[in-house]
């Protein structure tokens, strides 16, 4: 399954439900494509830096080598992810990845994984001998979402949210 027809193909309905919420509360109609069996759906963009959004990859897509410059919190809502250490992580499995953290994992198994992440900082993907080869800041996931909405004439209902007093 490389193409995504509609916003809920091959979600479970308890995550259906939370997914048509996310999209209405973010003025979207679909999810924000991310490349070949990868998507994300902006939930909320952090003042301090970062996000937290839902991230849906059909089985056998990769998430590259990639390093965090804060801590990540991820949930498994739906579906499985092999860890580089070999591990599995299920439907209610919490990952957390300290600052630091470098990676890469890759959605398995025969369901589509959704999985809550909350990325505190930027995002660099590195090559194997550490390089850098994509850098990602708030501001360009917060790009990305306003672009999305306009190529498809919708209104961004998704702001930073106020630094804390």
């Amino acid at each position: 399954m490389s193409a995504m027809t509609t916003p809920f193909d091959g979600l479970q309905p308890h995550v259906r439900a939370h997914v048509d919420a996310a999209l209405r509360r973010a003025g979207l109609d679909a999810w924000i494509p991310e490349g070949p069996g990868k998507w994300s759906l902006p939930l909320q963009f952090l003042a301090d830096g970062g996000w937290v959004e839902l991230m849906r990859l059909t089985p056998g897509t990769k998430l590259t080598l990639h390093r965090h410059h804060g801590e990540v919190h991820g949930l498994n809502m739906q579906g499985q992810r092999r860890l580089d250490d070999g591990r599995i992580i299920s439907a209610g499995d919490y990952v957390y990845e300290p600052v630091g953290n470098v990676d890469s994992w890759e959605a398995v198994g025969d369901e589509v994984l959704v999985l809550h992440v909350v990325v505190r900082g930027d995002v660099d993907y590195v090559a194997a001998d550490g390089t850098v080869q994509r850098h990602i800041t708030t501001a360009d996931v917060i790009a990305g979402y306003r672009d999305f909405c306009a190529s498809r004439g919708l209104t961004p209902r998704l702001a930073p949210a106020a630094p804390a007093a």
